[in-house]
This record gives structure tokens, sequence and C-alpha cells, in this order.
């Protein structure tokens, strides 16, 4: 199945909101929520916010552009995949900063799950397809959030730099609307399509990811939960 699917994302979910998000709000292992470098993050990106959808944006453009797009030489550890952990390092792809966000938000009572999602990335560098074994990505990360009665779908990824290497056009989130990759560029070229929904998650399925990783993008890892060493920035000029 190839067609995009991203039209299928506006449905109301409010009835599901309107029950116990308990789970929504919890810290688990990779979500570590309670964590000082989570909780200080989060209160920095949102000094002053009034509301709560407000929060959520401010927090969105800080895990954008405050966490650094990168998929080499990024730690795929359990460790790793910590959302503190994240933090620290200041750098990690769609998986990374899905994670920080949702942590985040958590820690500021934002209700948050982990979405992922089979794409076909048209823009791909070269080399990255060559690592990948194509132009299809398993497990593309992004987040839903419990705002104002409904869920809503974020996806804080690409840097505004990095987008002006590639001339794609930095995404956008209000609040209201989902924010997802578009199928065309700036320029009109195919960019990104959405192929298979994995649903969502209280907590990131390590296991899931990683064997999906392993079985189908076996050269991006080096070996020992790392991804090979490389630089997007240069290949954005190739």
């Amino acid at each position: 199945m190839t067609a995009d699917l991203s039209a299928d994302l506006s449905a109301d979910l409010s009835a599901d909101l309107s029950a116990d998000l308990a789970a929504d709000l919890a810290a688990t292992a990779f979500l570590d929520t309670g964590h000082p470098a989570v909780r200080e993050f989060a209160a920095r990106a949102t000094a002053g916010a009034e509301t709560v959808t407000e929060r959520a944006v401010r927090l969105y453009y800080a895990v954008r552009d405050d966490i650094l797009y990168d998929v080499y030489d990024i730690d795929m550890s359990r460790h790793g995949l910590r959302a503190s952990t994240i933090i620290s390092r200041g750098s990690g792809f769609c998986l990374h900063k899905s994670i920080v966000y949702a942590a985040a938000a958590r820690s500021l009572g934002i209700p948050a799950r982990l979405v992922f999602a089979d794409v076909r990335n048209h823009l791909a560098s070269g080399r990255l397809k060559e690592l990948v074994g194509g132009d299809v990505f398993r497990f593309h990360g992004l987040v839903s959030v419990g705002l104002e009665g409904r869920w809503v779908k974020a996806t804080p990824v690409f840097n505004k730099t990095l987008c002006r290497l590639y001339r794609l056009k930095p995404l956008e989130f209000d609040g209201t609307a989902d924010s997802v990759y578009h199928p065309f560029d700036e320029s009109g070229r195919r960019h990104m399509e959405f192929l298979r929904w994995h649903g969502e998650f209280g907590d990131f399925p390590y296991e899931l990811v990683l064997d999906a990783f392993r079985t189908d993008h076996p050269r991006l890892l080096d070996g020992h939960d790392q991804t090979v060493k490389g630089s997007l920035t240069a290949e954005a000029s190739v």
C-alpha cells in the first residue's frame, strides 16, 4: 500500500481523551518525566506561556530547533533513548525527538503518546538510502498530544537549519491541527509518503522498533546499538 495516509489523521478522538488518561501522563522507562533534565527543559521552553495549548506549542518549537536532528552516530541503546539522555546529548532523529516531546509534555500535565509509521522519504540523500536499504523508513516517530478535548499530532523533528539545507519547509504547529510531514517540499518535489501506521504507544516499544531496524536497516547500525558515523550537512550538498 503506497497511498498517502496523512488525510486520515484528523479524526476527533474526544471520547477517548475524556477517559482515564493516567497512562498518558505517567513517567516510564523512556519517558522519564520526573528527571530534572526533562523538567528543566520543559520549564525553560514554556516560560511565560499562559495556556496549555501555548505550552504545547512552545515546547514543540524548543524540541524541533534546540534538539538537533541527526541520524548519524546516535545512541540507540535503552539508556540512549531515555528523554533525559537525549536532552543532555542535544541531538537525535525522529525517535529521539519524539521521546523528548512526549516526556516533556507529560511533565507539564499534557497527555502524550508516541506514534509510529512506515514512510517513504523521496528526498533522503543517496548515502542514507544506501544505508537504509531504499527510501522506506520503518517506524518514523511523532507524537499525539491531548489538547482541548482532542488528540493532535505533532512532529517536532527537522530543525530549521537542516530544513534550509535540504530545501524543506519547516513543519509548524499551532496546537489545533495535525502537524505531519507534507507530501511535497517547497519546490514541489515529492517528499514524504505515509505507508503504514503502527499505532499509538504509552512508552517507547524498544524491542519492536530495534528488531525492525536490525531486520530492515541493518547497515544503519554499527552493531553496537549506535548508528554509523556520517554528516547530513555534507550530504545535503551532494
